[in-house]
Parts: C-alpha cells; structure tokens; sequence
C-alpha cells in the first residue's frame, strides 16, 4: 500500500483533481464473453487489488483529489454491505467520493460471486433503493427481492456522496436520468465523440466524468488531442486511464498526469 499511498500523493501534487479504480475480480483463461470493444480479455485484469482499498489509502495520502470508482459493479455485492463501504469511504475522505456504478460485463465474475447475470440491472437498482434510505432517515428499513433490513439504527449518513452510473443501453440511460447525479463514459483518443455527445445530449447533459482508455503505444499527442476534444464537447471532467500506459508507479506517471492536469472545460 506504500506505493499506492506515494502514488496517490505525487499525483495530487502534479495537479490530479480525481483519482481513480476500477472492479476486477478475476481473468477467466477461456472467457465466454471478451472485453467490450476487444477479442480479448487483457492481461492486465489478471491481478486486481479490491478498488475500495485502494481508494482508502489514496484518501489516506491526499486532500483534495475526488476519489472515484469507474466502476464498481454493484451486482456483486449485498447491498448493505455496499452501502456501508461507500459511506466509510465517503467519511474517510471527507466527502471525496464519487461513486460509480455499473453491472459487470463478464459472466465468469458474476458465476464466482453468486449473482446471476439476467439479474444485474435489478440488483443495481435494489442498491440504489437501499442506499436511499440508508442515507435519508433513520431507523433504516427495507424489504426488497434480494435485500431484507428488520428496522435497525444506521447513523452513517454521507458527506457529499455522488452516485455515478455507467451504462449505454435504453434501460440504463433511463436509470441515469432517474436516479444519477451524472454519467461515466468512455472514449478511446482518436474516436469521434459524435455519437457519445450525441447520447449525452439526449440526457440534457447531467454531469459527467469521461474516462480516456489509453492503450499501449498511443501517443502523448494523440491523447492531448482527446482531452481537448472532450473539452470542447462540453465535459467539464475526465481522466486518462493509465493501466496499459505504466507498469510501476514511476513508468511513464507524470506525463500521463501532466496531460490530465491541463484537461480545462
């Protein structure tokens, strides 16, 4: 954890306004679905650190920089359970966390977890409902098809807790509108933006983090270029991802960082 503490501090200190991790549980060697946009399952999600652990000790290291999850598949976990992560997190910090949630894309995490698959968008919204009365009154009580909380005194209420929900598809934009503070996109640089402003358009614009995957060879230049793009869409926040750019804390950081710091909307 003393890297990711030295990590998290040198990047706030670069000029990092948000910090990121993402939910990776495990690589299936003969996976049945591959990685959205690729014929593959990357090497890189072969070994995972659980993000809320990593984000605790980012909190622990810095003072400003907004802790986020992009994203943290809320299927996989009792809600409550969740519920009361994500407000530690949010207490930890003091307010820093910027929660995002999505359904998991992977049929082998979902099977190790115990939650099946045609069961992700419910289970998402049961949380959703969970954390609603977890956070607005007390005693706390739910009944719910998978969630059943007996009347109980729950005095950990939040701080300044954002939920942020990824999501293309009709049935999860409909859920961001509902019950989102904004979305969590995704761009790869040299992708026209079109058809994700486009849908952003289509929400009336809530706020949104938009999330840069970087690949492996791309240049500095190239996602300068996207950064600016994205600016000049109208997103106000982004961050590059960074996984296939550095290998250590020290591979490549303050570039990737610099080029985040000068992302202004």
């Amino acid at each position: 954890m003393g890297e990711i503490a030295r990590f998290a501090r040198e990047a706030e200190a670069l000029g990092a306004a948000s910090l990121w991790t993402g939910d990776r549980l495990l690589a299936a060697v003969e996976p049945r679905v591959n990685y959205p946009g690729l014929d593959h399952v990357p090497a890189e999600f072969r070994r995972s650190l659980d993000p809320v652990v990593l984000l605790a000790a980012a909190a622990a290291a810095t003072t400003t920089a907004r802790l986020g999850t992009s994203t943290l598949n809320a299927p996989w976990y009792p809600p409550a359970i969740l519920a009361r992560t994500a407000l530690s997190l949010d207490r930890l910090s003091g307010g820093r966390l910027v929660l995002g949630l999505g359904l998991g894309w992977s049929p082998e995490e979902a099977e190790a977890v115990g939650s099946p698959m045609a069961e992700r968008g419910a289970r998402l919204d049961e949380f959703l409902d969970v954390l609603d009365v977890w956070t607005t009154g007390d005693p706390v009580s739910f009944v719910g098809k998978h969630t059943e909380i007996a009347p109980a005194h729950v005095d950990l209420k939040p701080h300044g807790i954002g939920v942020y929900l990824g999501g293309w598809a009709p049935r999860s934009f409909a859920r961001i509108a509902a019950r989102g503070a904004g979305w969590l996109p995704a761009m790869v640089p040299g992708q026209p933006l079109d058809g994700l402003v486009g849908l952003w358009d289509s929400l009336g614009r809530p706020p949104a983090f938009l999330r840069v995957n970087a690949v492996a060879g791309m240049s500095v230049e190239l996602i300068r270029d996207a950064l600016g793009s994205a600016a000049e869409a109208g997103f106000t926040d982004a961050f590059v991802e960074l996984m296939y750019l550095c290998r250590g804390v020290d591979g490549g950081i303050d570039e990737a960082l610099a080029l985040t710091a000068e992302f202004v909307g």
